[in-house]
This record gives structure tokens, C-alpha cells and sequence, in this order.
């Protein structure tokens, strides 16, 4: 007889998810979504139209096809920024932010309070037609900054000013 004990939930955790019960994740405006389909069919606009223009002069077929590359590419591409949008989001604790992104390579921040430098707040000219904005978190190191899009202008208010008092008070003890 097989030894008995407690039931099992199955395979432990990965190192990305899913996180404790105790981590509320907090997610990104879809708005965010409607921003980077803009700036994909920005892209996608300039680059057709000069494929466009070298079929047109040339005449030759391998316009098209590249054509037809790209229109397929902007489609895959739709997809994944939904996607992509979804998967961000950020968790605050006691002693640090969590800031987690990415589909294919997942990525996943986590920003002692005690090592932020500063924290910025921008929003360029597309974010502010669809009232977002991004909080930027820069530490000593370079490569541990992290940022979070897609939030409306008042919750990165408020999350600049608590990340920014949390810093202060955290950094006094050093």
C-alpha cells in the first residue's frame, strides 16, 4: 500500500507565476492597447506605402509579396500587442515593487523601495489623447530600471508619490 499523505496541488510553482495569494496585481488600462495599435499602424502605413510606390514604378511582383509579408505581419502583430497588454502589471508590497511583462520571454522586476533614485512620470502626445500615462522607476543600477504603462494620470500620481515617500522613508535607515 502506497504511503498516504496530504493531497498534493499539483507541480510547484515557476519562478514567474503564479505568485502568493498574498500579491494583488494590479493591471493596465486597455487603453494601452489602442496606443501601441496606432503606433503599429503608423509603421505599417509608411513602410506599405513604400512598398506600394517601388511596385508602382517597377512593376515587379516581389512588391507584392512583400506586401502581403507585411500585412500578415501587422495582423500577427495585433494579436501579440493584446497580449502584451494583458500581461502587464505591477504588485506593491511592503518593501518593494513588482512589476511583471512580456509574453514569449517573461519578465518579471521586482524594485526594493529602498534602492529608487527617483521615480518619473511622462505621457507623450498619444498617451495624453487616451489619458495614460507611464511611471518610470530609475535605481543606481541602469539595468534594474523598470517602468509601468498604461496607467490613467491619477493612479501614477499616486503611485510616483507612495513610491517616492516609501524610498524616502526606507533609504533613512542606510
Amino acid at each position: 500500500m502506497p504511503p498516504s499523505g496530504p493531497p498534493t496541488a499539483g507541480p510547484p510553482p515557476g519562478p514567474l507565476e503564479p505568485w502568493p495569494e498574498t500579491v494583488r496585481w494590479q493591471s493596465v488600462s486597455s487603453d494601452l492597447i489602442w496606443v501601441e495599435l496606432l503606433r503599429l499602424a503608423a509603421l505599417l502605413v509608411f513602410v506599405a506605402a513604400g512598398l506600394a510606390v517601388g511596385w508602382a514604378v517597377s512593376g515587379s511582383s516581389l512588391f507584392g509579396v512583400a506586401l502581403a509579408g507585411v500585412a500578415l505581419l501587422g495582423v500577427l502583430r495585433t494579436v501579440t500587442i493584446v497580449r502584451a497588454v494583458h500581461a502587464w502589471g505591477y504588485a506593491e508590497r511592503e518593501d518593494d515593487l513588482l512589476v511583471r511583462h512580456g509574453l514569449l520571454i517573461r519578465r518579471l522586476s521586482i524594485v526594493p523601495y529602498s534602492r529608487m533614485q527617483f521615480v518619473d512620470v511622462s505621457a507623450g502626445p498619444l498617451e495624453r489623447a487616451f489619458d495614460l500615462a507611464t511611471v518610470q522607476l530609475h535605481t543606481a543600477a541602469a539595468a534594474s530600471d523598470a517602468r509601468v504603462p498604461g496607467l490613467r494620470p491619477a493612479e501614477a500620481s499616486r503611485l510616483r508619490d507612495r513610491l517616492t515617500a516609501l524610498g524616502r522613508d526606507r533609504a533613512e535607515g542606510l
